[in-house]
């Protein structure tokens, strides 16, 4: 967590009313979800505000709700490519050096771009998994 001072030299009112704004919206997750762990509130904070150019129409909790559902299923198909994914891999670790395919291959560049997808997703650069 950000110390008040540090946020001062960073940029002042806007990086602490942004701020204010995030744990706000933390908040509201909290309320839908109460039984969620906090790694889980921040990373829907984190996914609804790189997918929503304002937070401000937040205050109904109708789009919220809706939003935070969205983002829920987008965190949840990501998680389980992944988890796919990583199994695959793991599998594809086991592999003699002579037993590497094409498929293989396939495998390594289709692990690459989940990887992409779950970085763009974070970032919010528009990364939607597919």
């Amino acid at each position: 967590m950000f110390r008040r001072d540090a946020i001062a030299a960073w940029g002042g009112a806007e990086l602490e009313k942004a701020a204010m704004k995030c744990s706000e919206l933390a908040t509201q997750i909290e309320r839908l979800q109460p039984d969620a762990l906090p790694r889980d509130v921040a990373r829907l904070s984190l996914l609804l505000n790189n997918a929503h150019a304002s937070t401000d129409a937040f205050t109904q909790d109708g789009l919220l709700l809706d939003a935070w559902r969205q983002a829920g299923l987008c965190l949840q198909f990501a998680s389980d490519q992944h988890a796919a994914m990583s199994q695959e891999l793991d599998d594809l670790a086991n592999l003699e050096a002579e037993g590497f395919s094409p498929e293989a291959l396939e495998t390594l560049l289709r692990a690459i771009r989940v990887q992409s997808q779950l970085i763009q997703l974070y970032l919010g650069q528009g990364g939607q998994p597919s």
